[in-house]
């Protein structure tokens, strides 16, 4: 992989080969894993380790490094799945207010019947519903809140690369597995 990492005409993601793969594999297994080490791991000099490393990092590949932690040990028992259903052209103001939330883990804009997928976490079920009901339903951009607390985590991957994506057979629309669900028509329309 070269300093200037090549990318294919539509799409985004850089071309990769599979030395780049097998180190992402090892840093997915061990983020704090040396170098030395990591070379060793993948088969290759420490200074192509280290030269791949940085240019990952330099095309946005590798986005940074943090600690796993068990949330139920450190003290925040209860996780729930939050959807909202935002008003048009309140977005900004939306993620700004969620941004600066901290017991909101990630938020994902999504396509179907509501706009955005919050991970929340807390210590308990009163501090749940005050965050839900209490701050996020209560925010003026929010036209609907529904709530599904998280029972049990059964894993959590930190990334998935393209290569270890499985061929799988094209199934027909009239599967039944999928369904559109149409937007409640007193929202107004997006721009």
């Amino acid at each position: 992989m070269s300093d200037d990492v090549p990318s294919i005409p539509g799409r985004s993601a850089p071309v990769i080969d599979e030395i780049a793969y097998d180190i992402l594999r090892a840093m997915r297994r061990n983020g704090r894993i040396s170098i030395a080490a990591l070379a060793q791991e993948v088969g290759i000099s420490r200074a192509s380790a280290y030269s791949r490393v940085e240019s990952l990092t330099r095309a946005g590949i590798i986005t940074g490094y943090t600690a796993e932690v068990d949330t139920t040990r450190l003290g925040l028992g209860v996780s729930a799945l939050v959807f909202c259903t935002i008003q048009p052209q309140s977005w900004s103001s939306f993620l700004q207010a969620i941004g600066d939330m901290p017991d909101v883990e990630s938020a994902m804009v999504m396509t179907g019947e509501h706009d955005v997928m919050l991970l929340v976490r807390s210590v308990d079920m009163e501090r749940m519903q005050s965050l839900v009901i209490g701050t996020i339903a209560d925010r003026p951009e929010v036209t609907k809140v529904e709530t599904a607390i998280v029972m049990g985590e059964v894993f959590r991957r930190p990334f998935v690369l393209p290569d270890e994506i499985p061929e799988r057979a094209a199934i027909g629309v009239d599967s039944g597995l999928m369904r559109f669900t149409r937007t409640d028509g007193s929202r107004g329309t997006r721009v």
